[in-house]
């Protein structure tokens, strides 16, 4: 039990890091935002932001990297006579259930929010970083189909690729939606299209 809360309070210090640089770097820039200040609006010190993550850009995607792990967890947990694809979409809600109660994926996105998020993301450091932790949970992802599935080869390998592009063709939405739509909505619409085939829109 007691190793158990020592890894809940590192997660949630971890969170914490992660949404506080998203926050101010949304509010201010990316140019314009300091560690230190990430670290005090986290309520923690300096060192413990470095024990964390080597820079600003890291903590940004390690909110990228939370979700995906959480989804795969999940995905991993799932009955194993579930269809794959049903499986996936209930466990694409746990990386939602990461989100705070002022930017849940469930709620309409705020106009400035977004306009921060845009901003934010044009960001080259930001990219690489976001670029690198999407790799890494695809390639854990693959694993988790492969463990599932009981299959080798592309297969595994496809499923983890469609989900990661679901995600990424959510996103864009999301950042350009007018009116704005929900992040949870819109994700669970690309898996709608994925799994009837992706017809044409009539």
């Amino acid at each position: 039990m007691t190793e158990g809360l020592r890894e809940r309070k590192k997660r949630e210090t971890r969170i914490a890091l992660s949404w506080a640089a998203i926050r101010l770097v949304v509010e201010r820039g990316y140019s314009n935002v300091r560690i230190e200040e990430i670290a005090a609006e986290a309520g923690v010190s300096l060192r413990t932001f470095r024990n964390y993550f080597a820079g600003k850009a890291e903590a940004i995607a390690a909110r990228q990297v939370d979700r995906g792990l959480a989804v795969n967890a999940a995905l991993r947990a799932r009955p194993a006579d579930e269809p794959l694809w049903d499986a996936i979409r209930v466990a694409v809600n746990a990386g939602f259930e990461l989100g705070d109660s002022e930017n849940s994926g469930q709620l309409l996105p705020d106009e400035n929010w977004l306009a921060g998020v845009r901003l934010m993301v044009t960001e080259p450091a930001l990219q690489g970083a976001l670029a690198g932790a999407q790799a890494a949970v695809i390639d854990e992802l693959t694993a988790v189909v492969a463990e599932r599935t009981g299959t080798t080869g592309v297969y595994p390998r496809l499923v983890a690729e469609v989900v990661g592009a679901a995600q990424l063709a959510a996103t864009h939405e999301w950042l350009r939606a007018d009116p704005p739509r929900p992040m949870f909505e819109l994700f669970h619409e690309v898996l709608d299209r994925i799994t009837a085939g992706l017809p044409e829109p009539s």
